[in-house]
């Protein structure tokens, strides 16, 4: 191992570490990211951290080269091995050792990989954090030391928590889960099999090349194999996950797809009652939808900036009892210990329904409808896309638009919206819009589309 004198910066994104392997990260590029980590979090009086891996082809390698890098500096390591990033982040608040980092490119394509990474209790780094801490490893003033490196099973005590947590009624259901051959595939079925339920796995073995298709269910042409697999049986429900489980996509039992904020509704109206802080927060991008239902069940809505770093922090520091996004991260803190994860998120749905007898669809009704488009993304480089937000910006106040800029621009109007924002994993500005008509929907996505390729050159 040789300490990366020329560390790619574009890695340190806005929610975590991510890129390519081995053009952008490489095990060398690991085990100097290490030797920073255990540098830098002495400074913040930590004396040991974790460390976990997901089931990527690259990650057994670079996970072995930054635990390397940071038991040189005299920081002690407690190894999880192949986790998803729930278990570790259930690790963390086991043992109460919140500094740590987990190799993963979450839902990325599979050449990808990437690091979440925490120091304190406050949860995963996020903006200016990462930033300081690159500017850290570039300096290149890193310590020595001697350190003890442990092994730490979380499996038993995370399958515990789940079979300690949930109560399902006396309905049997039929359900569908898809691991997409993502982590989840190496602790799904032991979980799921814990519950009163007639289950399919489909994609199950776990495999890094994703052979199946892409590890993202809350992109609907991912979910079409699960789809497929729910009308074939005739199931309740099919529920997917990303790779490195920590989100979730859902299946009706009519093969329709269920986005995260209409999954959110179902959460809320069933546990409104039940929570005294009824305030719930929700990222830019999810429907007016849910916004309404909160406020027609006597809830407070709370919008608030995209990104999971962000979100489940802001969940948690405002003692909120329930939050998520809609790229499907979503928090409990009911009766959860706040951590996103995409196997309990499901098992909550399966737990309301198991105590009626509705489909999915009938739980659904009474939601005031919207047409919305799908996340649009547009090719734009890292150095050019935040300024064209600047752009839209002076566009829409030209205008005399309401809006609000929170993350990126949303532009407000009483039967529609349009959300202009950065993508922070990767070289894009990302579009979605939402009207009460389609007329005024596609008159949206003409107008700001255009404005954006004209802006982006």
């Amino acid at each position: 191992m040789e300490i990366k004198k020329d560390i790619k910066k574009n890695i340190f994104r806005g929610y975590d570490i991510r890129g390519i392997y081995p053009s952008e990260l490489d095990e060398d590029t690991y085990y100097t990211i290490g030797l920073g980590f255990g540098t830098y979090i002495k400074k913040f009086g930590k004396t040991n951290c974790i460390v976990g891996h997901d089931n990527r082809l690259s990650s057994d390698s670079l996970y072995d080269a930054l635990i390397k890098g940071i038991s040189e500096t005299g920081i002690d390591v407690i190894r999880l091995g192949l986790v998803t990033t729930p278990m570790f982040y259930y690790a963390q608040i086991y043992l109460k050792v919140f500094s740590g980092m987990m190799v993963t490119a979450s839902h990325n394509p599979k050449d990808d990989n990437g690091i979440k990474f925490s120091i304190d209790e406050k949860g995963n780094c996020k903006g200016q954090e990462i930033q300081d801490f690159m500017n850290f490893i570039l300096e290149g003033n890193f310590d020595k030391g001697e350190s003890t490196i442990t092994d730490f099973n979380i499996e038993d005590l995370y399958i515990k928590l789940f079979k300690e947590n949930l109560h399902f009624g006396n309905r049997r259901l039929k359900v569908v889960i898809d691991p997409a051959n993502g982590t989840t595939s190496i602790i799904a079925r032991k979980i799921y099999e814990l519950f009163p339920i007639d289950l399919t796995i489909i994609n199950e073995e776990s495999d890094g090349n994703f052979p199946n298709h892409h590890p993202d269910p809350c992109v609907e042409d991912n979910m079409q194999q699960l789809k497929k697999k729910v009308l074939e049986l005739n199931a309740d429900i099919g529920i997917g996950f990303d790779g490195d489980g920590d989100r979730l996509g859902v299946i009706t039992n009519t093969g329709k797809f269920l986005a995260t904020d209409k999954y959110m509704i179902l959460i809320i109206r069933d546990i409104i009652n039940k929570v005294d802080n009824k305030t719930f927060l929700y990222d830019v991008k999810c429907s007016k939808s849910l916004e309404d239902e909160i406020i027609k069940l006597g809830g407070t809505p709370l919008c608030y900036r995209t990104g999971n770093s962000y979100t489940k922090a802001k969940v948690k520091e405002d003692n909120l009892p329930f939050g998520g996004e809609l790229s499907g991260h979503v928090y409990f803190r009911d009766r959860w210990p706040g951590f996103d994860s995409g196997l309990y998120a499901g098992l909550r749905l399966l737990e309301i329904m198991s105590n009626n007898n509705m489909t999915v669809d009938m739980m659904l009704e009474g939601i005031n409808e919207y047409y919305s488009t799908p996340e649009l993304k547009i090719e734009s480089s890292d150095d050019k896309k935040f300024k064209i937000i600047e752009e839209v910006k002076k566009y829409v106040e030209e205008k005399e638009y309401k809006y609000i800029d929170i993350d990126g621009v949303k532009v407000l109007f009483d039967d529609s919206w349009a959300l202009i924002r950065c993508s922070n994993t990767g070289p894009n500005i990302t579009l979605r819009f939402e009207a009460k008509t389609k007329e005024k929907l596609e008159s949206l996505k003409i107008e700001y589309i255009n404005l954006v390729n004209k802006l982006n050159g």
